[in-house]
């Protein structure tokens, strides 16, 4: 399994030779540029996890990809001739050979602006390759058994006493902070501090993702 991290959280996962772009976010780092995408996965529906006003460039890139988004936004895609599929806790679906679950709780996002939707974190699963969980934000997820967890580090309490807890919990044998790397000096002194807080915790094998990097598992 390879993991590139393109910025804000955004993954792409290359899994038993299936492309798979993980919350791409407000495309405002290049991401409408990948092609050969099998399924795009969106977590949520906040703008900073997919933005459909700016995605049709992605989606013209990868014509037919499925986008695997919140009930609202799948709609509104497949008004515009988009192929978009709800995504739901629990509700599992295959891209070729690796199955996608999400996992998570139900959140009101944007409190009045919309109904209560899925705030999902999603789990990879391919027979003979790492098993990847990637939280989302929901962060009392129980994904089961996992080896990769790739943990966004994009708010303060991502180094909290719970989130540590968590990620101990889960127990991955690798563990990727996932975090922005063109930052102000104040944020990137407070991801550093989260960084220096993650390394120190007894059992996990602590990976660092910047922007455009990549690793191999």
């Amino acid at each position: 399994m390879r993991v590139t991290h393109l910025g804000h959280a955004c993954l792409l996962v290359e899994s038993a030779d299936r492309r798979i772009l993980i919350d791409p976010g407000n495309f405002s780092s290049g991401f409408e540029e990948l092609t050969g995408l099998d399924a795009i996965v969106v977590t949520h529906n906040h703008p900073d996890h997919f933005d459909p006003e700016r995605a049709p460039r992605l989606i013209r890139a990868n014509p037919g990809t499925p986008v695997h988004t919140d009930p609202l936004t799948a709609d509104k895609l497949r008004a515009e001739g988009v192929s978009a599929v709800p995504t739901r806790q629990g509700e599992a679906f295959a891209v070729g050979d690796v199955t996608v679950t999400p996992v998570g709780e139900l959140h009101a996002f944007n409190h009045d602006a919309m109904p209560r939707i899925p705030n999902v974190g999603v789990v990879l699963r391919a027979d003979g390759e790492r098993t990847l969980f990637h939280p989302g934000d929901a962060y009392d997820a129980e994904p089961g058994p996992v080896d990769v967890l790739a943990h966004p580090l994009n708010a303060p309490w991502a180094a909290s006493r719970d989130s540590i807890a968590f990620v101990a919990r889960i127990a991955p044998k690798v563990f990727i902070p996932i975090h922005d790397a063109l930052l102000s000096q104040a944020g990137r002194q407070m991801y550093s501090g989260h960084v220096l807080q993650f390394s120190g915790v007894a059992g996990l094998d602590f990976t660092d993702l910047r922007d455009d990097e990549s690793a191999t598992f």
